[in-house]
């Protein structure tokens, strides 16, 4: 066979595959296009888009772009057939039953392909119907994605997924990636959640803006509302709200910024973190949590000069928050820097003498030395000389107990739903023999105990 033969067939076969392709399109076209479609038209939809599939991988990127828009749609017309039984026209709810969070990500993931190709081409065929049919379905996928992410469900990360694509359908609606983002950090997932916060940090997003409130005259409940006017319009016109009020929500760039350092510092990507931190701080000036961040990762590559320089800037910032003195205390207990830790925790509770916290870790550190005099008091045999040295070791041991005593009890009275302290403060007692006290606390912690494996 000859090389024009050859030509001649390959060039019939495309065409024949490009006529072939083209009808399937038509179908699915049609088929998709049915407010009502069928069984059959279920069927005949499902067994198109599996004999289309090889033949539009080499078609031109209109039929890949339509392709996978029609295939992504098949949840929909599966719906569509459902919904329109009688058993089901009532039941609104029924329609998530044909969706997953996967499923409804790969219709986000294709519409919004097929939106881009019809504003780039110029022939928008879907783009308005499917503008027009968005407030339909949002609230719908919104309900969905609280309950997954609720205290019940906690499928944070299937919730993300359904934030994310309410976002994809409504690129107007960043809020929902925020929240999207948060989601998934609540899931552990933080490539996900990195992922989301780099696309609200290259739109700009802020979420800054104004909450328009309003109590139901009814229930006496305050709620939300989605603007000023409707708003204003259930008070002055509807009359079932009274009292409202305006609160303006602050900027969220500070705290996305951070987050993505937090998330890069726990990905063990320092270099990146420290920039991250540095331009979080530069659009945050006044987070000082951003700024122990950023000395804990100092600390954790040893630059101890650079750590201290940040620490001393922290305390000229605010020198009086009791909570950013503590957790200057954590920093310098972790690091293995008692003194300065102690320094720290007694000047978070002279500003702030019910900071039942640090009263607890003043505590967990007066305890520190207990183990090493345990292991020491362990390597001694019984020779004269060696039992002098064990009661001596003992005596220092119960002293460390006696001096964490009065910080201990501050916690229990100032929290005494504190299982931690009263546990601690309770073996404590037991090691003085201090039965007195004893007694009452254990029941009091047996109490807490069962609370805790409810």
């Amino acid at each position: 066979m000859n090389t024009k033969h050859i030509a001649f067939v390959a060039a019939m076969l495309i065409s024949v595959s490009s006529f072939a392709q083209k009808d399937e399109m038509k179908i699915l076209k049609k088929i998709y296009e049915r407010d009502e479609p069928s069984a059959k038209d279920v069927v005949e939809y499902k067994a198109t888009l599996e004999k289309a599939e090889p033949l539009v991988a080499s078609g031109t990127e209109a039929d890949q772009v339509y392709f996978k828009f029609f295939k992504a749609n098949a949840p929909i017309v599966e719906m569509n057939e459902a919904m329109a039984k009688p058993e089901n026209q009532q039941n609104p709810a029924a329609a998530l039953k044909f969706f997953t969070p996967q499923s409804i990500n790969v219709l986000a993931v294709a519409t919004d392909a097929l939106i881009v190709f019809e504003k780039k081409s110029g022939k928008q065929v879907y783009t308005k119907e499917i503008l027009e049919d968005l407030p339909k379905f949002k609230p719908m996928l919104i309900n969905y994605a609280v309950s997954l992410g609720n205290d019940q469900a906690k499928r944070y990360n299937d919730a993300a997924l359904v934030l994310y694509s309410i976002y994809l359908f409504d690129k107007n609606d960043p809020e929902k990636l925020y929240f999207a983002a948060n989601y998934a950090v609540n899931g552990q997932d933080f490539d996900t959640a990195l992922k989301y916060y780099d696309e609200l940090k290259k739109i700009n997003y802020s979420g800054e803006g104004m909450a328009y409130w309003a109590v139901n005259a009814a229930s006496g409940i305050e709620e939300v509302f989605n603007s000023k006017s409707e708003r204003d319009n259930y008070v002055k016109l509807v009359k079932t709200h009274t009292n409202p009020r305006d609160e303006k929500i602050p900027s969220k760039r500070g705290e996305i910024f951070k987050n993505i350092a937090l998330i890069l510092v726990q990905k063990g990507k320092k270099d990146e973190a420290k920039a991250a931190i540095k331009e979080a701080r530069a659009n945050n000036p006044e987070d000082t949590s951003l700024m122990i961040e950023e000395a804990n990762l100092y600390l954790q590559e040893k630059d101890f000069t650079t750590y201290k320089a940040i620490i001393k800037e922290i305390l000229e910032k605010n020198p009086n928050n009791a909570e950013l003195v503590f957790n200057l205390g954590v920093l310098a207990f972790n690091n293995k820097e008692i003194v300065d830790a102690e320094k720290y925790y007694l000047k978070a509770i002279e500003l702030d003498p019910k900071y039942a916290n640090a009263y607890l870790n003043l505590a967990i550190l007066k305890l520190e030395p207990e183990q090493g005099l345990i292991d020491q008091m362990n390597k001694l045999g019984t020779s004269a000389a060696e039992n002098k040295k064990y009661d001596a070791l003992k005596e220092q041991r119960l002293n460390v107990f006696k001096s964490a005593i009065p910080y201990l009890e501050k916690a229990v009275e100032l929290n005494p739903n504190n299982y931690e302290a009263a546990a601690t403060l309770l073996n404590v007692y037991k090691a003085l023999e201090m039965t007195d006290k004893a007694k009452p606390l254990k029941e009091k912690v047996l109490e807490l105990e069962a609370r805790q494996k409810k």
